[in-house]
């Protein structure tokens, strides 16, 4: 057995944390032969909620879990980490405006960078969920100068994962058969979920989207909407946000920045997109195709973008632009 490796999860008292907690703890991220020591950190009104939490990961018996550390104090939950999933966030209150959604998130993430800075490993893997996830994830990335900006990502895999299950329910066929969808841009309504370098296996042959889907006006129209408001629509149905579907996709982020993603399949990450060859401006968390391999991600270069991507992939670019220069603004940078 190898030694332990020190995880840690941020609003770990939370529902999606709940989802997520118990598939990290018996393997399914980080592999079936590595022990964990597992920090969880929440506000200190959560501290009671949280050690039910632990209780209860006590209680599954797993047998890589050797500790699991509850707190309040960042001190403890960043110390030696090797990786820091951020899922605690200030979610958005009714009549609150973006604009204070995004200084009291600046606050939040400007203070797990610092901590990060200071007490993890240089090479710590820092996979930010809280939203908005992309700048957040850059004000952590910021806060945090001796830590390099690749290690850090945002979470952009369950958009991903939402659209190759709509193509999929659409040919009535298994996700694992839709490959390379990507989701350009920030993990909000204005993402642009891309299917036209998507390969799909219908009876065993490799397909377009296109050409599998036969209906471009839903490729081009319903299925983006779709994807883009499905979080809305999760929280109309449930009045909660996504939990267990985002649990997974964390899961599958995680895995895959450990495990390295097979040859010739991408996925989506934000990641920091200065050096692009897309044209996407410098000194964003922006989402692109990914491959990864030795734990190091990198951007799928040269796919052939059309006039249609091209003018949405800007847009989303827009909205990150103007989420970071207010957020840099509550910085004081």
């Amino acid at each position: 057995m190898s030694e332990p490796i020190r995880v840690l999860v941020t609003g770990a008292a939370g529902q999606i944390a709940y989802s997520l907690l118990y598939g990290i703890a018996k393997g399914d991220v980080f592999g079936k032969d590595q022990p964990l020591v597992l920090l969880l950190l929440d506000i200190t009104p959560m501290l009671p909620v949280l050690e039910g939490v632990v209780m209860e990961l006590q209680d599954c018996a797993l047998p890589l879990l050797r500790e699991v550390i509850p707190t309040d104090k960042e001190d403890v939950a960043f110390k030696d980490l090797d990786a820091a999933i951020l899922v605690g966030s200030m979610p958005r209150r009714e009549g609150m405006e973006r604009k204070d959604l995004l200084k009291a998130n600046v606050a939040i993430f400007k203070s797990q960078g610092e901590a990060l800075d200071k007490y993890a490993k240089k090479t710590v893997k820092v996979l930010v969920v809280g939203n908005p996830a992309n700048t957040n994830c850059l004000i952590a990335a910021k806060s945090a100068p001796s830590i390099p900006k690749e290690n850090f990502s945002c979470l952009t895999r369950l958009d991903h994962n939402r659209a190759s299950s709509q193509v999929a329910l659409r040919c009535g066929i298994a996700p694992n058969n839709v490959k390379n969808v990507i989701i350009w841009g920030n993990h909000s309504s204005t993402q642009y979920p891309d299917v036209h370098h998507c390969k799909v296996n219908v009876q065993g042959k490799d397909e377009t989207a296109f050409d599998a889907v036969k209906d471009d006006a839903w490729l081009k129209g319903e299925f983006i909407s779709t994807v883009q408001q499905r979080g809305a629509a999760v929280i109309k149905a449930r009045k909660l946000s996504s939990a267990m579907s985002a649990a997974k996709a964390i899961c599958d982020h995680m895995r895959d920045i450990w495990t390295g993603t097979p040859e010739g399949e991408f996925i989506s990450m934000g990641v920091y997109s200065t050096g692009n060859s897309y044209g996407v401006p410098e000194d964003l968390i922006y989402s692109f195709p990914i491959s990864i391999k030795d734990k190091n991600w990198k951007i799928v270069d040269g796919l052939p973008i059309n006039d249609f991507s091209k003018a949405k992939m800007e847009a989303t670019a827009a909205e990150l632009v103007e989420e970071r220069d207010t957020a840099l603004s509550f910085l004081g940078v």
